[in-house]
């Protein structure tokens, strides 16, 4: 006898539905497994035979033929010991369910040995596309149906145990939806703040157009300076994540095995890879592609300091996404694209001793040496970068200063009330001005006469790009929006430029 259970697999973030179809026959005892699965889903067939006997079920002595359709598409995983369990008791008629029932239905699960359901990774994105895939139900590991119940147009029933679902599915007995959970974002308990960093206005500065705008932000300077400490304060001033960027980083987190049924990513996720970090580890990857850092940072941070440590090929991975907001990982058989809309905030020292240009200590390198450390940056990856802050050292006075400091309360204020003001504009509550298309410059970027001067001036002296003549003016935007100006004028690009500098720093460094 034949039959077929519905179930799903992940693609990138995306979901995409599994015909397990099973057929018991007469013939030699077998159980083939075909439409191109992996090992794990290969070796299914002990881990359902033991669950089903450990669960007082007889297994059928016949042929049986599981495929997993379509089957030019790679599965991985235990999802489908489930489905597969299931298909195999409608097959053999040891289940009657509803034809209705299992149209509806995406079942998902691993087994284990006692027929116990274990929890699975992506059950966020499942559920999330479930409605786009014509289902209305998704029978999954309960420790994943709070995970799941985030999405309001699906019904969720978790189950423990395989006994338990037979019971259900044979109506001997309830088993209720799992309720609908709306996502509560909690009160920030940050125990950081801009307060605690002393001096250093100017880099303070940058960080509030950085939030408010979602500009890169590159910080260099001395050892201690505090550099790591100004970028870790940064989210303490980010506009509140959409419910929309919420779902978003979440189904990240739900594929990567890391949402676990907690409560969806509701802050900004800040990710701080350590400088050893391979590129698959950075941008994705692995013989079943995973998602990378600069993903699972998807609509929050991307912290990489000491930048000059990491490897160069690693760092011009980042060139791509940067600018498309995605990343795209080929493999031989297909290509998987993850989200990848980070903020990118950098920290590196001048030199390798970290003293150059330092007021307090000496300079102990060549200038070979510091053209072999400043050359694991190139141009092009610095031309992504909006704004370029130089962090010098503070001075004992500025330490001992017992005057309040601006704080985060202070700068998100006006973080906020900007983002209003893009909302308003691009009518839309995640845009921001660093993403504005070459169109939306034309026509949101109106300058004054004298600044229309200023930046002609400015383009050919200084050799800009077009990426770095639309970034300046992106940047000019945001400072205007912060001034509550409609029209950009010679003080917004005059503070732009200022963030600019720094690349021609580099470009005499290297000669």
């Amino acid at each position: 006898m034949h039959t077929k259970i519905f179930s799903a697999t992940t693609i990138g973030v995306d979901a995409y539905i599994v015909d397990v179809e099973v057929d018991i026959a007469f013939g030699m005892v077998n159980f083939f497994i075909v439409g191109l699965p992996d090992a794990a889903i290969k070796e299914s067939r002990q881990r359902i035979q033991t669950a089903l006997k450990n669960c007082g079920i007889r297994f059928p002595e016949r042929r049986i033929t599981v495929n997993l359709a379509p089957a030019d598409l790679k599965k991985e995983g235990t999802i489908f010991d489930l489905p597969i369990a299931i298909g195999i008791l409608q097959a053999s008629q040891l289940l009657s369910i509803p034809a209705d029932f299992l149209q509806d239905t995406i079942f998902l699960g691993e087994l284990s040995l006692d027929g116990s359901i274990k929890p699975m990774k992506g059950a966020l994105a499942i559920a999330y596309d479930a409605q786009r895939l014509g289902k209305k139900r998704i029978i999954l590991p309960l420790e994943n149906a709070q995970e799941a119940a985030f999405i309001k147009s699906i019904e969720v029933i978790g189950v423990s145990n395989l006994v338990e679902l037979i019971a259900f599915l044979r109506h001997e007995q309830p088993l209720a939806a799992t309720k609908h959970r709306a996502p509560v974002t909690p009160p920030s308990l940050y125990d950081i703040d801009f307060s605690q960093v002393k001096g250093q206005e100017n880099a303070k500065r940058a960080l509030l157009i950085s939030a408010t705008g979602n500009h890169n932000i590159l910080f260099i300077g001395s050892p201690g300076a505090g550099k790591t400490m100004l970028a870790r304060r940064l989210t303490t001033i980010m506009p509140a994540m959409t419910f929309d960027e919420t779902l978003a980083a979440s189904k990240v987190y739900s594929i990567s095995g890391k949402l676990q049924g907690k409560s969806l990513i509701s802050e900004r996720p800040f990710r701080a890879p350590h400088h050893t970090i391979s590129q698959a580890g950075l941008v994705g990857g692995g013989s079943f592609p995973q998602p990378g850092e600069i993903s699972l940072a998807h609509h929050g941070i991307l912290f990489l300091d000491e930048l000059t440590e990491f490897k160069r090929t690693t760092l011009e991975a980042l060139r791509q996404p940067l600018e498309g907001k995605h990343v795209c990982i080929a493999r031989a058989h297909q290509s998987i694209t993850f989200p990848a809309s980070f903020l990118l905030v950098a920290a590196f020292n001048p030199c390798p001793c970290g003293f150059y240009g330092d007021k307090k200590r000496e300079c102990t390198c060549s200038q070979l040496q510091v053209h072999r450390y400043l050359e694991k940056i190139s141009g092009p990856l610095l031309d992504r970068i909006d704004l370029q802050i130089h962090v010098p050292s503070i001075d004992y006075d500025v330490v001992k200063d017992k005057k309040q400091t601006t704080s985060s309360a202070d700068l998100k204020i006006l973080v906020d009330k900007a983002v209003i003001i893009q909302q308003k504009r691009f009518k839309n509550d995640t845009q921001r001005n660093a993403t504005m298309t070459p169109d939306q410059i034309e026509q949101h970027c109106k300058l004054t006469d004298l600044a229309e001067a200023l930046i002609k001036k400015v383009f050919d002296q200084l050799h800009l790009s077009m990426r770095g003549y639309h970034k300046m003016l992106k940047v000019s935007r945001t400072i205007a929006d912060l001034a509550g100006d409609d029209i950009i004028d010679v003080p917004h690009l005059q503070e732009a430029l200022m963030y600019r500098s720094i690349d021609h720093y580099f470009e005499r460094k290297r000669l």
